[in-house]
């Protein structure tokens, strides 16, 4: 089969590999119908993570092909949509809502790869969700989102307790915070601040549920928030970036007594205690849990109540996944769907 190799930073390949085989009787083999490219992967393409010969992609949505003799949930044939992390939904964290952090957690990019034409699907039962039927082709896009940006928006929205009555306010206008603006509409919220410079990235913020826009960065930015909220700052932020400015950013922007849900990827972020301390604010995040949410995301999905797809503003065959990492990278593109 073809897939997604990533040799060095900067160097991209599509090349043959191996068709993958079940090895545990957990396994699952899902022939894939959709996959993209996520922001996370601009960290290996930048340099910032270390990558040698990486099997790339981590977001999927296909047909089983074949099962282990122990998967009793999905069975060949069926439509489904899968967690970017490996749970088996049956352990005491999974069962408390955590399953990024299942005790057999493993991201789907290590040693697996869905940036290709098949994946091998560890716990299959525990991370593979089977849509009602055989979607129509225009829901592909938005199931597909299901699997790791919008999931990922959506624990970010949790985590900040967005919900009526609050005001939210979300760091980042890439595909995550685009996400968390939708996520927290739906969840209720009176009031939805998206921070955002780009033009396109703000119309589908208003699209998903933006009621206000703020231009500003860094301290410029909190205090923009600030006069929009009456001096206090936002009930709920969302941190959808990881760099230190963003988080930064973040943390000032959220009221005292606030949530401040993160999910951006924080490699070199540097939280100042004496300043988080006297912020005096609930912080939850990391990988989200998207297995949690996704029977829930793929039913608003499938009932064409939410429609996360438009996040994807560039199509491309597999076999020009290199052009949809460099347009990702040079920001001409927010999103890449790859097709199959």
């Amino acid at each position: 089969m073809r897939g997604v190799v990533m040799y060095t930073a900067g160097d991209v390949r599509v090349e043959e590999r191996e068709d993958p085989k079940i090895i545990e009787p957990t396994d699952a083999i899902v022939k894939l119908s959709a996959t993209c490219i996520c922001g996370s992967d601009l960290w290996p393409y930048r340099g910032v993570e270390p990558v040698d010969h990486t099997l790339m992609g981590h977001e999927y949505v296909g047909v089983v092909e074949e099962v282990g003799p122990e998967v009793k949930n999905v069975r060949a044939g069926d439509f489904v949509v899968g967690s970017f992390v490996i749970s088996d939904n049956t352990c005491e964290i999974c069962r408390a809502g955590f399953q990024s952090k299942c005790v057999h957690a493993e991201f789907v990019h290590a040693g697996i790869g869905t940036q290709a034409e098949k994946a091998r699907i560890p716990y299959a039962d525990g991370t593979l969700v089977a849509t009602p039927g055989q979607p129509d082709p225009e829901l592909i896009p938005a199931l597909l989102a299901a699997s790791d940006v919008l999931g990922t928006g959506w624990f970010a929205a949790v985590a900040a307790e967005a919900g009526p009555g609050r005001t939210v306010a979300v760091v980042g206008d890439g595909a995550v915070g685009l996400m968390a603006v939708l996520a927290a509409k739906q969840l209720g919220a009176e009031r939805i601040i998206a921070m955002s410079r780009h033009p396109e990235r703000q119309k589908l913020a208003r699209y998903y549920g933006a009621t206000d826009i703020v231009e500003e960065r860094g301290e410029a930015g909190v205090e923009r928030i600030k006069e929009l909220t009456d001096g206090l700052g936002a009930h709920s932020v969302v941190e959808a970036v990881g760099t230190q400015e963003s988080f930064m950013q973040a943390v000032g922007a959220t009221r005292g007594g606030g949530y401040l849900g993160y999910v951006g990827v924080n490699y070199d972020v540097r939280i100042p205690g004496i300043q988080l301390f006297f912020a005096g604010i609930h912080t939850l995040g990391g990988p989200a849990p998207v297995r949690r949410f996704l029977p829930e995301l793929i039913q608003l999905i499938w009932d064409r109540k939410i429609d996360p797809g438009k996040v994807f503003d560039l199509t491309l065959p597999l076999e020009q996944a290199p052009e949809g990492y460099k347009a990702m990278d040079e920001r001409r593109a927010t999103k890449v769907l790859l097709t199959l």
